[in-house]
């Protein structure tokens, strides 16, 4: 769901929290972004709302979805400030949060933090295995098992997925291309001695009238029918969970949440079995 942009406003998240626990999904899932420079304006504009702040909030007027980051750009904070607020997250909702993790993409908001945009890649695996050993061995970090989501469709991330991450979280892709990845990451665990980690992809939500019938046509595009073949694809590969993106990148967007909804209605009128669902 779009934390972000003008028709964004308390009100607006509390509605998108309850209708998505309302339809049945298994998780609602926000943005990260610290410093709204131009170029991340430009996509997602401000208000944005800090994720750790207002998925606390959401913890205490929801009672079952549970809670994530798609994704928290891991550079931006040091590592004991995630793991602080993620076990604090993860004690105050009841076990229901989800770390989604990335590396990031705007070379401004880097520069605004004074991050090394060149050294995103190595301090996002640093950070994962400090994480990791905060909550194994401090008990002021000490929380239930937090899954790990790590975030991105490049080899890197694939690496950083099998041996730092619980689950591999892809974003917007052709069904070929996932077909490919899905078996590029498999062989990239079996050559490290690691276990294939969950599947739990990110895809784009856009219904239409009339089929998409170019090879462009990403996972979760088309008509109603396009998308529950999608889900099935996703499931019959090993998906354990998917994301429905339904922002498609105009701000103005925000202001009509009622759109979003009616997808997300019509998504959890054909969910498959054994597929979870996320916004």
């Amino acid at each position: 769901m779009p934390n972000y942009g003008p028709g964004t406003d308390p009100g607006v998240l509390r509605s998108w929290a309850h209708t998505v626990e309302g339809l049945g999904f298994d998780h609602l899932m926000i943005s990260d972004h610290l410093a709204i420079t131009p170029d991340v304006a430009a996509q997602y504009p401000a208000p944005f709302y800090e994720p750790f702040t207002t998925l606390s909030w959401f913890a205490g007027f929801t009672s079952r979805v549970r809670l994530g980051t798609t994704v928290l750009i891991l550079p931006y904070r040091h590592p004991l400030h995630v793991a602080r607020s993620a076990a604090n997250l993860q004690a105050f909702s009841g076990g229901r949060f989800v770390l989604g993790v990335g590396i990031g993409w705007a070379r401004q908001e880097f520069d605004a933090l004074g991050i090394r945009f060149d050294r995103r890649g190595a301090i996002t695996d640093d950070h994962l295995r400090r994480l990791r050993t905060a909550w194994k061995n401090t008990d002021d970090y000490r929380c239930g098992h937090i899954p790990i989501w790590v975030g991105g469709n490049s080899d890197a991330a694939l690496r950083r997925s099998v041996l730092l991450g619980d689950a591999w979280h892809p974003y917007h892709f052709t069904m070929p291309w996932w077909q490919d990845s899905v078996e590029r990451l498999r062989v990239r665990a079996a050559a490290l001695g690691h276990p294939v980690p969950q599947l739990a992809p990110r895809i784009k939500l856009r219904l239409t009238e009339t089929p998409i019938t170019t090879p462009e046509r990403l996972a979760g595009e088309g008509t109603i029918d396009q998308v529950a073949a999608d889900l099935e694809d996703l499931r019959r590969s090993g998906a354990a969970a998917v994301t429905l993106d339904t922002y498609n990148g105009d701000p103005t967007e925000t202001r009509r949440p009622a759109d979003a909804f009616r997808f997300l209605a019509a998504v959890a009128a054909i969910r498959p079995p054994g597929v979870g669902m996320e916004s």
